[in-house]
């Protein structure tokens, strides 16, 4: 396996997604009821592919099924989760559920995440220390592993993990945040090493860089919102990695921008 950073945009100048470039694939999204989640939920399911939407905000997760349907998508499933409080045996039967229902999954996106405390280290709460780790490494360890049986069924199966500037240098007062974009950097390149060989599940990190969502607004509260692109400028990224046209990538950490 061949790890490195990719500092330009990941999908070739010269491709675009087909209307149906994801037709047949189903496609688990984390964090799906807003901004990066929701946008990739929404272009997934207009080039074709089935989504299954996880959130904790279930009020938002129906709006965002309703407009799927309103754009004729494949039927997507609800999947309320609060990952903040979900065990083992939460994802356990999640995958139970999930396997009694579809034959496979083709596609597994990272998307939810907590940005935690913006303070230095010293000053850092411990129970929010947690509550990252338990949202941003923990919960996607969890989910990647009880799913994986399903991921081997797909021909090809993509698992992409959020990643961010942070978690790849560090910087001051970024906290618990950067630390577990590290760890799921850590995580990335381990599973993407030990399935290269045995299976056709291809894992990455994807980096979105400075976009218009309400994290990006919180953690920078003087930033112009309008400074960033919108998460659907950037998104044909998101795509192109889901789709089989980015069969040949593994191990990357990758930059949306």
């Amino acid at each position: 396996m061949d790890t490195g950073t990719s500092l330009m945009p990941i999908a070739p100048a010269s491709w675009s997604a087909a209307a149906n470039e994801l037709a047949g694939k189903t496609i688990l999204v984390t964090g799906a009821a807003e901004g990066i989640g929701r946008a990739a939920s929404l272009a997934f399911a207009s080039a074709g592919a089935e989504v299954l939407l996880l959130s904790r905000n279930e009020a938002r997760l129906e709006s965002l099924y309703d407009e799927i349907v309103a754009m004729d998508g494949p039927l997507p499933a609800l999947l309320p989760m609060d990952l903040a409080k979900a065990t083992h045996d939460d994802f356990v039967t999640l995958a139970g559920s999930l396997g009694e229902a579809l034959p496979k999954l083709d596609g597994l996106l990272h998307n939810a995440s907590l940005l935690g405390d913006r303070k230095p280290i010293a000053q850092t709460r411990a129970t929010a220390w947690h509550e990252v780790m338990q949202v941003n490494v923990n919960a996607g360890f969890m989910l990647t592993q009880v799913l994986l049986p399903m991921l081997n069924e797909a021909p090809t199966a993509s698992v992409v993990f959020t990643s961010s500037g942070v978690g790849r240098t560090g910087r001051a007062y970024w906290g618990s945040y950067a630390v577990s974009k590290f760890a799921t950097e850590g995580l990335m390149q381990v599973l993407a090493d030990e399935l290269e060989a045995t299976s056709s599940i291809r894992v990455n990190s994807l980096n979105p860089g400075a976009v218009n969502t309400a994290m990006r607004r919180s953690a920078y509260p003087a930033e112009p919102p309008t400074t960033n692109p919108d998460p659907t400028d950037i998104i044909r990224e998101w795509v192109y990695l889901m789709s089989d046209a980015s069969a040949h990538l593994n191990g990357q950490a990758l930059n949306a921008q």
